[in-house]
């Protein structure tokens, strides 16, 4: 089965089985906008993808979210690498399969057949549009001063689908974040055009640029992002920055495209919020790493709370109780200085993350 892209006309469909009565007109006309939006920033893909939900084929992702039997107790990414080069995996752990469970948990399968690589899997919603009424969005209306909008959710592939069907939301492109044992992987998934996405710094930032850095940071990063009171221009710039030890205004803007000057107000915006720095003597950003670290012992924190079986799949719990106290969620031992994994080396190895 190839690749299938989404129509305007299909996403109509898809809305108003969502939204029923309140994809009126004006709603229509919104998610026109924002669709011919985000066709106009394309970027180029890695290859098109297979979508197999519960196990079944779909030819879209919208075509799983719109039928009810779909639970999405499993979903299961097959990238057909015909239309892809080597070269745009730079950045990127390459895979055949995907397999994401609801639980949150998830399995990468190698290129080459390699045997399964365990992860956690986190879903964050990149582009979309929310399907407000005239009504919705008059002024004064409950929730029309949306400020920053729908949180962009960080949550597991299920309560993703979820909260798209309730809100209702039609989504354009996602994030599929892979916690390994020893990094974060990002995959942007362009539903509308059923691809995975290559890196924006693919071909435009040097790969040396890169600073791996552990799971638990990756984890607050996004966690901070999908809150949803960062722009999606700002939420990029410093993911880029995150992964390196500074970069330039000039830089990010070769890697994102784009005005100069909507780049510096996005960089601006993270200093303001304390997630970045800026060096005037050299013009270089720097990401404020100890944004995102959880807070140390010291500083009051509560104690552990009683461990549970279930975190061995509820991952969730897992990353949360690890981003809440520094300390392996399983066992409650500290976890050492800068650790490089979610859990401590001797739970790692039981639950197959080592």
């Amino acid at each position: 089965m190839s690749a299938s892209t989404a129509s305007l006309g299909e996403l109509e469909g898809v809305a108003r089985q969502l939204a029923k009565d309140r994809f009126d007109e004006h709603a229509a006309r919104g998610l026109g906008r924002a669709f011919e939006e985000y066709v106009g920033r394309r970027r180029r893909a890695v290859g098109g993808l297979e979508i197999l939900v519960d196990g079944r084929p779909f030819p879209t992702l919208y075509a799983a979210l719109v039928d009810p039997a779909a639970t999405f107790g499993s979903a299961e990414l097959r990238l057909d690498r015909s239309s892809g080069t080597d070269a745009e995996w730079e950045y990127l752990v390459p895979f055949s399969r995907l397999v994401v469970h609801d639980d949150g948990s998830a399995e990468l399968f190698g290129a080459q057949g390699e045997a399964p690589r365990r992860a956690i899997a986190r879903v964050l919603l990149r582009e979309h549009y929310v399907v407000r009424s005239r009504a919705e969005d008059a002024p004064g209306a409950p929730g029309s001063d949306r400020g920053a909008g729908v949180p962009s959710l960080v949550g597991t592939l299920t309560q993703g689908i979820t909260i798209c069907r309730a809100a209702p939301i039609v989504p354009f492109e996602v994030a599929l974040l892979l916690y390994l044992a020893e990094e974060r992987v990002r995959y942007e998934v362009d539903l509308v055009h059923a691809a995975l996405l290559a890196d924006p710094r693919t071909g435009r930032l040097a790969l040396a640029r890169k600073v791996r850095r552990p799971a638990r940071l990756a984890w607050g990063v996004d966690r901070k992002i999908g809150r949803g009171h960062v722009s999606l221009l700002a939420a990029r710039c410093l993911e880029v920055l995150v992964e390196s030890n500074g970069l330039t205004s000039i830089e990010l803007r070769h890697v994102y495209g784009g005005v100069r000057e909507l780049v510096e107000s996005a960089l601006q915006s993270l200093v303001r919020q304390r997630y970045a720095t800026f060096d005037p003597r050299t013009g270089v950003y720097r990401a404020r790493l100890e944004a995102f670290l959880p807070p140390s012992p010291a500083e009051g924190v509560s104690a552990a709370p009683p461990v549970r079986p279930e975190l061995r799949t509820s991952v969730q719990e897992l990353i949360a109780a690890a981003d809440a106290r520094a300390a392996c969620p399983l066992c409650g031992q500290p976890l050492p200085p800068d650790p490089h994994a979610l859990l401590c080396d001797d739970c790692a190895a039981k639950v197959g993350l080592a």
